[in-house]
């Protein structure tokens, strides 16, 4: 079969975002706001361990928010095309490519059926295991286990 007859293919997968840059800013200015308001009366009180306490919280909150902005900036880019399948993942240490080959690549999609629970999906080659899209939901994740499947597979002659 020429190489132009096979199917070519391509998602960019990337995590939901709850919240936008601006909604983000208003969040932790709230929060900031919020402390402020509430360290300051327990200062007028001779309460001052709290003023730090709160002080503590709102670097908590910034972090965590830090932490999840961040994952949320990842992505993975899967493209099939001819004899290849490509998972390109771009995170918090750069971009990093693999490549497999479209007749030995096989998508396994743990799944319970005894409990009804979608578990991790996989590429699955040379008995090495590599997980995809965990960022995503379980029904996400099968309905791209299912059309992944579908795609790989080619007409056979």
């Amino acid at each position: 079969m020429s190489e132009a007859k096979l199917q070519n293919w391509s998602i960019k997968i990337q995590p939901h975002r709850s919240l936008t840059g601006f909604g983000l800013r208003i969040t932790l200015a709230a929060v900031v706001i919020s402390n402020l308001v509430v360290a300051t009366v327990f200062w007028a009180l001779k309460a001052w361990p709290v003023f730090a306490f709160l002080g503590l919280d709102v670097a908590l909150v910034f972090w965590a928010f830090g932490a999840n902005n961040e994952a949320a900036n990842r992505s993975e880019h899967i493209e099939i095309n001819g004899e290849e399948v490509v998972l390109t993942r771009n995170g918090k240490f750069g971009q990093k490519q693999m490549k497999f080959n479209r007749r030995w690549v096989r998508v396994m999609l743990e799944y319970d059926a005894n409990r009804e629970l979608i578990g991790r999906l996989f590429f699955v080659t040379s008995g090495k295991r590599t997980e995809i899209a965990s960022f995503l939901g379980a029904d996400e994740r099968k309905a791209l286990a299912d059309e992944l499947k579908s795609v790989i597979i080619r007409p056979k002659i």
